[in-house]
């Protein structure tokens, strides 16, 4: 599909609300299925594979284990509840010209909270404010969607975060199994953030951890000698950008891999967002990837082992 909402297009409106609206029509050109289906099913039981069944619902751990061809079936759930867990500290700032992590993010965020509650569900935020966690309940309802958004949109870029403390209070907060959404570019504490990630998915939420990338980000976009600054300490380093291009890049695809692998083998659903891909791409190509396979579901992990 090709779109006209650039990200800098969708980064320049100032109603967050808007911005949200838009991607999400955008998203639906071409009248496909509801690209959040993927979300509102849960594992129910095993029974014998049948001649003509799926093969994506195949237990293979199952078979490892008994020789024999089981399907994982699923049910539809109803009320679910879904949590933003949105990244606001100083790194998520870059870049400072044109289109910033943050921004994308408040986006992708808003966007989130809108196909939630359009589908009957429930939406609610954990984020930080200054050193406090900022936490808003999920609820249905167009009255506190818009007191969602608007809430997204006040949010500034500042400081560093704990993103381990928040996903784990979130996680703690959610009265039944939900839908835990980390939205960050991941620049934490990494086996902290693994730990929790894992213990949301041992009580039995559905996590799912899109990393934001800024595009300058993916490759050192310096030549010659330049001060780098690290936005969250205000810590400056002289780098010979020209030397240093080829050990960057692979410090930040080894970075990249280390987060889709540990998320992937820990049962966490993982997709990466550049804020040079149009939103409404990015998100609908990930939904609906996500729609096509079994939910990451805890009752689905812990019978496959």
């Amino acid at each position: 599909m090709t779109s006209s909402l650039s990200p800098s297009v969708v980064a320049a409106i100032d109603d967050l609300e808007l911005a949200a609206r838009l991607v999400v029509e955008g998203m639906r050109t071409g009248g496909h299925r509801s690209p959040f289906h993927g979300f509102s099913t849960e594992f129910r039981q095993h029974r014998p594979y049948r001649l003509g069944d799926d093969l994506k619902y195949l237990d293979w751990k199952l078979y490892a284990r008994s020789d024999r061809l089981y399907t994982r079936q699923f049910r539809e759930t109803t009320n679910l509840s879904v949590l933003l867990v949105l990244d606001r500290s100083a790194s998520m700032r870059f870049p400072e010209v044109g289109v910033s992590k943050f921004r994308y993010a408040q986006v992708l965020s808003a966007a989130l909270a809108y196909l939630v509650s359009e589908q009957g569900h429930a939406v609610g935020l954990m984020t930080t404010e200054g050193d406090k966690l900022t936490y808003i309940a999920p609820r249905g309802g167009r009255v506190h969607l818009r007191s969602l958004i608007a809430r997204i949109d006040r949010l500034v870029a500042s400081d560093s975060w704990d993103g381990a403390q928040a996903l784990a209070r979130g996680a703690q907060l959610l009265q039944r199994r939900g839908v835990i959404l980390v939205v960050s570019d991941f620049y934490d504490d990494e086996e902290a953030m693994r730990r929790e990630m894992r213990r949301a998915v041992q009580r039995g939420h559905d996590v799912a951890m899109l990393q934001v990338m800024a595009t300058e980000e993916l490759s050192l976009p310096f030549r010659d000698h330049v001060d780098v600054e690290d936005l969250e300490t205000g810590a400056v380093r002289l780098v010979d950008a020209t030397r240093g291009a080829a050990a960057y890049e692979t410090t930040v695809r080894s970075f990249l891999d280390r987060c889709r692998t540990a998320a992937l083998r820990d049962g966490v659903d993982y997709a990466l967002f550049t804020t040079s891909t149009p939103l409404e791409v990015a998100l609908r190509a990930y939904l609906l990837e996500r729609a096509g396979r079994p939910p990451l579901r805890s009752g689905a992990r812990t019978a496959a082992r």
